[in-house]
């Protein structure tokens, strides 16, 4: 509505950025959205709402109002060269305040037949998956953040964008996205057979891609998954639910992807001075797996600053974080203990 009104009251609106893509060929870089709400107002597609809410549609103008619409000029800036002078470009426009992010920016830089098929697909905001994206996506598709994910998945990118960069130099003339988008779904759909349920919102931003490289090939019952999920969420002990999602596709071995909280200094203290106190009056090591082997340490004492608390049962499998299942091991054993 604001571009509308801008164009009526003889506002300017902005530099709109092109990328020159082809002979007679271009691209909008910055500027889409202003260009299709003109498009759309013209064609009819919505009123403007004037301030004292009355509609107008564009053939409801008075002629004067109409000719002045369609004789607007915008100024456009066509942005074209070496793909290193376009990249020293869009720096240099980021500079002076134009908010360009990574993947606009290489959007326009490997501008072509791939880049424009790709946008069609993931940052076309009438594309009706992009609910079921934004469970596991944060952004939108106005940003390219949908398109970003997709490349970042098949190009096994580090975080660097450097894998995303040269995966769309390799394809910028492809006329066709098929592998872009079969492996995208491919990801989705494993998600979503996965863990079958209504997304949480821990599950949005996670690294997907490197999720499924590594486990796709592994057989899950999504029922069993969705439980144990249940399980975890209602957990006092867990403090990183993001973590919950990788924990239970490894197999529920590694507790430090969950931040279990652990035992409080008062226990650990306690704990320490019970066992401190029994393995002197036994002559052995107030480590347990000390006291139960053979070499030097069999005897050995060990400071509280020298120790860990462990939990007797591993609370992977049902152990609690209460003093009845803590116990006090050197720093050597309790480490090489893990979850067993």
């Amino acid at each position: 509505m604001d571009v509308i009104k801008s164009v009526l009251n003889g506002y300017p609106l902005g530099l709109i950025y092109f990328s020159k893509v082809g002979e007679d060929t271009y691209e909008v870089l910055d500027g889409q959205q202003r260009i299709t709400s003109l498009g759309r107002y013209i064609t009819e597609k919505f009123p403007w709402i004037d301030g004292n809410g009355h509609p107008w549609y564009f053939t409801a103008l008075n002629p004067d109002e109409r000719e002045r619409f369609l004789n607007t000029k915008l100024l456009i800036y066509v942005c074209e060269g070496t793909e290193k002078e376009i990249k020293d470009w869009f720096r240099t426009i980021n500079i002076v305040g134009i908010p360009l992010n990574t993947q606009e920016t290489l959007n326009s830089v490997y501008s072509g037949p791939f880049v424009s098929k790709a946008k069609e697909e993931f940052s076309n905001s009438n594309n009706t998956n992009i609910n079921k994206w934004s469970h596991f996506i944060p952004g939108t598709a106005k940003r390219q953040d949908f398109l970003h994910a997709a490349l970042g998945w098949i190009s096994k990118d580090t975080g660097d964008n450097k894998r995303i960069e040269d995966y769309m130099s390799a394809h910028r003339f492809d006329d066709n996205i098929t592998e872009l988008k079969a492996y995208f779904t491919s990801v989705i759909d494993w998600i979503t057979s996965v863990f079958d349920f209504s997304p949480e919102k821990e599950m949005c931003g996670l690294k997907w891609g490197e999720l499924y490289e590594r486990f796709h090939d592994k057989a899950y019952n999504p029922a069993a998954v969705a439980e144990k999920i249940r399980q975890l969420y209602e957990s006092f002990y867990v403090k990183d639910k993001k973590g919950i999602y990788e924990y239970v596709l490894d197999g529920c071995q590694n507790t430090k992807l969950l931040n279990v909280r652990v035992f409080d200094e008062p226990t650990k203290k306690a704990v320490y001075a019970q066992q401190t106190a029994t393995a002197k009056n036994k002559g052995e090591s107030n480590c347990p797996l000390c006291a139960i082997g053979h070499d030097a340490n069999h005897t050995r004492i060990w400071d509280f600053k020298d120790m860990d608390a462990d939990h007797v049962t591993a609370w992977s499998k049902g152990g609690s974080t209460e003093i009845e299942n803590c116990q006090m091991l050197c720093k050597t054993h309790n480490r090489a203990k893990g979850n067993r």
